[in-house]
């Protein structure tokens, strides 16, 4: 078998075999098959796609590329949660420990983020001391005793996913569904939970800008998750604007803690909820209705927050934040934007606001660039808001001095202005299950 015949029947349109994917992430993995010709095979899969049973045994390959977490120590129902990634998502900070403090396990294992946000881990990382380096004794252990941990991704899971990611980060196909598709369940399947839960973004803040993507993506995630046994759903969500009003590592765990207080953004506790109870509902724990009140109690109650002060002490981190946001730290310069019109907001390129955020310190260009905690936005309106000119409408946060302007030029030029109150979309678009 030869890597130059699989990419030619790709390039012709022709589907591979189960032996044929199995040999390029082989290859790709032992260093076999050169990066020029992986780089080939991704553009032709991105220029002539996958079927079903392509994107599935490609998900499967990259799943047994490397090792695959043994969570059998682990007692209970494990489940997990994954976004497709959105500008002021740190739903997983509230998700974990609330699922947790009502008897399901959590075992998630997540990654750092690239471009204009921070991941999971950069989030967590932002709290003083939270370690995200657990072994895996250590990672099991936490999850038996507390109910829930968070690390980030090991060396030895996926590995073809990770050479295969560099590849298609520098040949322009990441915004690929099949690519995408087996890449994020090929590392969540390799995790063996027995619960996952999909929040698929759609819209101007996500890779997926159309309902119908985004549509097609989440069925084809469920599809496979199925049919490696595990019970699956899809939560497809409005990303044409952020999440909540912060947006920013240490700002996004603040709003998290504020959430689990019970007084958090109205979008952000929403989609909280309706994941938290995604996974209750998966778990057999009751009716759809049920474990929304389940959930929406829990935020409310406390047990979520004190279930987050735990998962903090036992990762070695300072659980006092919860209390006092000043021992996250502070950015040293903090700057006012300003309306420059009066109207409603109608609408935000949400990716920009998210450049806007990334000028500012908040995200990384390259996966070895240093993120600073501190930096971000809060919003202080958002699409649908009324605002006379002059009014704040954002609050930028850096130690970059110099980076101020032109983060205010992007946040202003993607926010559109209009003399009419937008029509109000809805948060969560559609179920798939």
């Amino acid at each position: 078998m030869r890597m130059y015949d699989i990419i030619r029947k790709k390039r012709d349109g022709g589907i591979l075999t189960k032996e044929e994917i199995r040999f390029f992430t082989e290859g790709l993995t032992d260093g076999s098959v050169p990066d020029y010709q992986a780089a080939a095979l991704c553009m032709a899969i991105f220029l002539k796609g996958m079927n079903r049973d392509e994107i599935a045994e490609l998900t499967f390959a990259i799943r047994d590329s490397g090792e695959r977490l043994n969570l059998s120590a682990i007692k209970g129902i494990r489940a997990d949660k994954h976004s497709t990634g959105g500008v002021g998502d740190k739903t997983s900070l509230v998700v974990a420990p609330a699922v947790a403090a009502l008897g399901i396990k959590v075992a998630k294992v997540s990654g750092r983020g690239l471009a204009h946000t921070g991941g999971t881990v950069d989030k967590l990382e932002s709290i003083p001391g939270y370690r995200t380096n657990l072994t895996d004794e250590e990672f099991i252990d936490c999850v038996n005793r507390i109910g829930a941990s968070i690390i980030g991704q090991t060396r030895g899971v996926a590995p073809a996913d990770k050479k295969l990611y560099a590849i298609r980060d520098v040949t322009a196909t990441v915004d690929c569904l099949p690519l995408i598709v087996s890449s994020i369940m090929g590392k969540k399947l390799a995790a063996d939970d027995d619960i996952i839960v999909l929040d698929v973004k759609c819209g101007s803040g996500s890779f997926n800008k159309t309902p119908e993507i985004s549509r097609e993506l989440a069925e084809c995630m469920v599809d496979i998750g199925k049919k490696a046994g595990k019970k699956m759903l899809a939560i497809i969500t409005d990303m044409d604007r952020p999440l909540g009003a912060a947006i920013g590592n240490a700002l996004e765990v603040q709003e998290a803690i504020e959430t689990m207080k019970g007084r958090g953004p109205e979008d952000f506790t929403r989609l909280c909820e309706e994941l938290i109870a995604g996974i209750l509902c998966l778990a057999g724990k009751g009716s759809r209705e049920e474990c929304l009140k389940m959930a929406a109690d829990c935020l409310t109650d406390g047990s979520a927050l004190a279930k987050f002060r735990e998962m903090i002490e036992a990762q070695g981190g300072n659980s006092a934040v919860i209390d006092d946001y000043s021992l996250f730290g502070t950015a040293r310069f903090m700057y006012k934007v300003l309306s420059p019109v009066s109207g409603y907001i109608a609408s935000a390129d949400t990716e920009g606001y998210g450049a806007a955020s990334l000028l500012l310190g908040a995200g990384r260009n390259t996966i070895e660039e240093d993120i600073d905690p501190c930096a971000g936005i809060i919003l202080e309106k958002k699409t649908g808001d009324y605002v006379k000119k002059g009014d704040i409408i954002a609050t930028l946060y850096t130690d970059r001095e110099e980076s101020i302007p032109a983060s205010e030029e992007k946040l202003v030029s993607s926010t559109r202005f209009s003399d009419k109150k937008p029509e109000e979309k809805p948060l969560i678009l559609e179920r798939v299950d």
